[in-house]
C-alpha cells in the first residue's frame, strides 16, 4: 500500500468479504439504474422504465387520478395549517396563501365551473394535465425506486469516483452526480427528492444543495423531445440533446462562482453536524467499495427503507401540486394576458442583439417567459429563423428555473433559498445560456 497524503482524511478500504450485503448492493442498485437511466421501448415509445410506470398508471387509472390529485391538493394545502408551518416566517405564510388558491383553482377545474380564460386549453386545462397530474403521480411512485437507487450504497460508490470532476468544476460532492443523471434521465422532481433526502441526511451543505437544485435539476430528456418536435429540431436532435447537455452544466459551472450562490452558507440542515465526504486521492475504487459496503451493511431492510421514502415522497407531493397550480396558473395568465413578459424581454434584449440572433427583440421576449413556464418560449418562436428556434430551444432548458413547477419544487423542500435570489440566478441563467449556446448554433447548424 502506498503512503498516505498528508491532510488526506484516511479510510480503510478491505472489500468486504459478506456476500449478502454485496450481493444486495449490487442486486438493488441495478435494479435503481434500471428503473432511472436505462430506456426501454413499449408500445413504441421509447422511456425511462419509471416513465412508462406513470404512462401506465395515467392511462389505466384514468378514472381514478383525477380525484387522487384533487385529494392530494386539498391535503397539502391544509398541511401547513394543520402543523403549524404556515406561521413560521413570511414566506410561509405567502406560500400558505398560495397553496389555498391551488385548491381552490383545482376545485374549479375539476368541477368545471368558472371564468372562460381558466378553461382555454392553453392555461387550466394544460396545468392539470400536463404538468400537475405528471408530477403527481411520478414523485410518489419514484420515491419508491429511490430507495434502491440510493439506500444501498451505490451513492456513496459514485461519488468517490467523481470527486475528481464535481468538486473543482461545480463545487459538489461526488454523490451529486446521480441527482444530474436523474434529472436529465427522469424528472426535476425525482433529482429534487433525492437532493432533499441527502440534505436532510447531513451530506449536503445548503449551499451545495442549492446548486444541486437550481443548477442540476433540468426538465427530462424526454420533455425536450417534445421541445425539439415543437421548434422542427429533431432532424438535429444529437446536436440539440449534447449542446443543451454541455451548455446546461457549463452556465452552472459559471454561476457557481457568482453571487447570490457563492455567499450562500456551508451549514448542514439545520445547524447540525454534516457528514461531509471524505476526499479520495488515492486508491478510489478500493475507497469507492469499502464506503458502499459500508452503507449496504448498515442500511434498514427494503420495506422499511421505501416506507419512508415513500412517506417523504408523498409529503413533497402534497407540497408541489397547489404550489403548482396558483403560482403556475399566475405565471401563465401573465404571458398570455399581459405585457409583463414584453417589459422583462428588455433585461435580455442586449444580449440578444449581441449575440446576433435574428429577431434579437422576439428572443429576448421568448427567454422571458421562461420564467412562468419552461415550455413558453419555444411556443413564442415556431415561425422563427433556425438559429433562433435552436438557440431559445437550448436556453428554455438551461434555465431551469420557472415558477409553473421547478421553483414551487424548490419551495417545497428543507433547502433555504430565498424568491428573490432564485430569480437572480434565473436571469445569470438566461444571459449565460444566450451568449454560449449562440456560438453552438452558428458553427453545428
Amino acid at each position: 500500500m502506498s503512503k498516505p497524503e498528508a491532510g488526506v482524511p484516511q479510510v480503510q478500504v478491505e472489500p468486504s468479504k459478506n456476500w449478502k450485503h454485496i450481493t444486495k448492493l449490487a442486486f438493488y442498485s441495478f435494479m435503481g439504474i434500471f428503473m432511472f437511466f436505462i430506456p426501454i421501448t413499449i408500445n413504441g415509445n421509447t422511456s425511462i422504465p419509471l416513465d412508462h410506470i406513470v404512462t401506465w398508471t395515467r392511462n389505466n387509472l384514468s378514472t381514478f387520478v383525477p380525484y387522487y390529485i384533487l385529494i392530494t391538493i386539498a391535503l397539502g394545502s391544509l398541511y401547513p395549517f394543520m402543523n403549524g408551518t404556515w406561521k413560521q416566517n413570511k414566506v410561509n405564510v405567502v406560500m400558505s396563501i398560495f397553496k389555498v388558491l391551488g385548491l381552490v383553482t383545482a376545485v374549479l377545474l375539476f368541477f368545471n365551473i368558472g371564468p372562460t380564460w381558466l378553461f382555454d386549453p392553453s392555461i387550466g386545462p394544460f396545468l392539470f394535465n400536463s404538468l400537475v397530474t405528471p408530477v403527481g403521480i411520478l414523485v410518489p411512485i419514484g420515491a419508491v425506486f429511490l430507495a434502491m437507487l440510493t439506500g444501498f450504497g451505490l451513492l456513496e460508490f459514485v461519488g468517490v469516483l467523481m470527486q475528481p470532476f464535481m468538486r473543482p468544476i461545480w463545487k459538489t460532492p461526488g454523490r451529486s452526480a446521480i441527482d444530474a443523471v436523474a434529472s436529465f434521465v427522469g424528472s426535476y422532481s425525482i433529482g429534487l427528492l433525492i437532493t432533499n433526502r441527502i440534505f436532510k441526511e447531513g451530506k449536503y451543505t445548503i449551499k451545495e444543495a442549492t446548486i444541486i437544485a437550481t443548477g442540476f435539476s433540468t426538465v427530462s430528456a424526454t420533455f425536450m423531445i417534445v421541445v425539439a418536435n415543437t421548434l422542427g429540431l429533431m432532424e438535429r436532435w444529437n446536436i440539440y440533446f449534447w449542446t443543451t447537455l454541455i451548455v446546461t452544466f457549463t452556465v452552472t459551472a459559471i454561476t457557481v462562482r457568482l453571487w447570490p450562490i457563492n455567499k450562500i452558507s456551508n451549514h448542514y440542515y439545520q445547524n447540525r453536524e454534516g457528514t461531509p465526504e471524505v476526499i479520495v486521492k488515492k486508491q478510489r475504487i478500493k475507497t469507492a467499495w469499502h464506503e458502499a459496503m459500508k452503507v449496504a451493511r448498515n442500511t434498514p431492510n427494503l420495506l422499511q427503507l421505501t416506507w419512508i421514502n415513500l412517506k417523504d415522497g408523498y409529503k413533497m407531493t402534497m407540497a408541489i401540486l397547489p404550489s403548482i397550480m396558483s403560482i403556475g396558473l399566475l405565471g401563465l395568465v401573465l404571458a398570455e394576458y399581459t405585457s409583463v413578459f414584453d417589459i422583462i424581454g428588455y433585461i435580455f434584449f442586449p444580449f440578444t442583439w449581441i449575440a446576433q440572433l435574428p429577431d434579437p427583440l422576439l428572443a429576448a421576449k421568448a427567454v422571458s417567459m421562461g420564467i412562468a413556464e419552461m415550455f413558453l418560449p419555444a411556443l413564442l418562436v415556431t415561425e422563427a429563423a433556425l438559429v433562433t428556434k435552436f438557440v431559445i430551444g437550448v436556453v428554455c432548458i438551461s434555465q431551469i428555473l420557472f415558477f409553473s413547477a421547478v421553483v414551487p419544487v424548490i419551495l417545497s423542500t428543507e433547502i433555504p433559498i430565498s424568491i428573490p435570489k432564485i430569480i437572480v440566478i434565473f436571469v445569470e441563467r438566461t444571459i449565460l445560456s444566450i451568449l454560449i449556446a449562440t456560438p453552438f448554433a452558428l458553427l453545428l447548424l
